[in-house]
């Protein structure tokens, strides 16, 4: 039996002036964001509407952007702020309508805050034998103020700070590090470490054990060279609180996992943990053996520390081993499996809405940094 399908018709309306003539597209995750998937004809004039259709589409949920064909030209505010993509319950037939009010490629493409620098270009991770971009966040103050600060490590620098380095399946989306800080009645110093450009490489850099094609995983080096490298160049040229209560890790996906394992294999480091979305799923059984020997090793070190887990309600991992991939699910037994034994303050964030990606983490980040400013501020 054939399944029923629905025809969605999106109508455009332009609220703006500027690239009147010119081809828009839709692209969506039925066309896994290929970004002139869907051509909608030329944009109308000012106040006018055009539509598109799109048919033949099963009952699932739709999601989607509009674009001039680029990343680069993806629809905006009036102000240039970039949008979340719209979102439609396929289950009839639906019209709906949005507008144009801007286009992002008509303002700056940085969106990085003053206080945001490239600490070095080429710094380099002796024990991977490579180099890394380092970016750093100052706060506004730190020119004028004779005072030491907290700093948070964080993995995934490219996405930080700035659209114009940030890479995602649906565009360039930030975490607004900078903007959440700057925005906050307390402040923090942030490390944001360069990724590897190829996904496997990334994989390879943030992994512990052995998963998939990835036969030899380096993300203890990783780890080792942010501990004995980056961490004391970091205290030794910046006014720094370098003791474990004011020293954080974040990281989300591979990099959530690497940072739960970094709290394990350096808890004299770290007092808090960032644990976002993490990919246990890579590796369950790895997990569970890594943290009972650290825990029997380093039981009293673990105390004092902070974890806060966060994970979004419809993360499922489709390239998960079969049964696996909620990822909420996991980290969550995770939590109700050792949280007895861990003698850690566990919090736990939970975005019934969230998905796997940086406009989840994004919001999630502003949750956790207010709780940890007031967390290292309360003890």
């Amino acid at each position: 039996m054939a399944k029923k399908t629905f025809t969605v018709i999106i109508h455009i309306l332009n609220n703006s002036d500027s690239f009147v003539g010119e081809p828009c597209y839709v692209t969506s995750n039925i066309s896994n964001w290929q970004v002139d998937a869907h051509p909608v004809g030329l944009i109308p004039p000012l106040g006018e509407k055009t539509s598109v259709v799109l048919e033949g589409l099963e009952e699932s949920e739709l999601e989607f952007k509009i674009t001039r064909g680029g990343w680069d030209t993806l629809n905006s505010t009036a102000n240039g702020e970039l949008l979340a993509p719209h979102r439609i319950d396929v289950s009839r037939d639906t019209e709906v309508d949005v507008t144009i009010d801007g286009w992002r490629d008509k303002f700056p493409s940085s969106t990085a805050s003053p206080q945001v620098h490239v600490m070095a270009d080429q710094f380099y991770f002796p024990h991977l034998n490579t180099y890394r971009r380092i970016w750093i966040y100052l706060p506004k103050d730190y020119p004028y103020a004779d005072k030491q600060y907290p700093v948070l490590y964080m993995h995934d620098g490219q996405h930080l700070f700035d659209e114009a380095t940030s890479v995602g399946r649906t565009g360039p989306v930030e975490w607004k590090v900078d903007e959440t800080i700057d925005a906050a009645k307390q402040e923090a110093i942030v490390i944001g470490v360069e990724h590897p450009t190829e996904i496997a490489d990334r994989a390879r850099e943030f992994l512990l054990f052995p998963f998939g094609e990835v036969r030899e995983p380096v993300g203890h080096l990783y780890l080792r060279d942010i501990v004995n490298v980056l961490k004391p160049y970091v205290d030794k040229h910046y006014r720094t609180l370098s003791d474990k209560k004011h020293t954080g890790m974040v990281g989300s996906s591979f990099g959530g996992l690497l940072t739960l394992y970094a709290g394990l294999l350096h808890a004299d480091v770290f007092g808090t943990l960032g644990v976002f979305s993490p990919s246990i799923w890579t590796g369950k059984k790895e997990l569970e053996n890594f943290f009972a020997k650290k825990l029997e090793e380093n039981a009293c070190l673990l105390c004092g520390q902070c974890y806060y887990f966060y994970a979004g309600g419809r993360e499922k991992r489709r390239n998960a081993p079969e049964g696996q991939g909620d990822m909420r699910a996991d980290m969550l037994d995770f939590i109700d499996a050792h949280k007895k034994a861990m003698c850690v303050k566990i919090m736990i964030d939970i975005d019934e809405e969230g998905k796997h990606g940086a406009l989840y983490w994004q919001k999630a980040f502003s949750r956790f940094y207010t709780r940890w400013r007031q967390e290292i501020s309360n003890n």
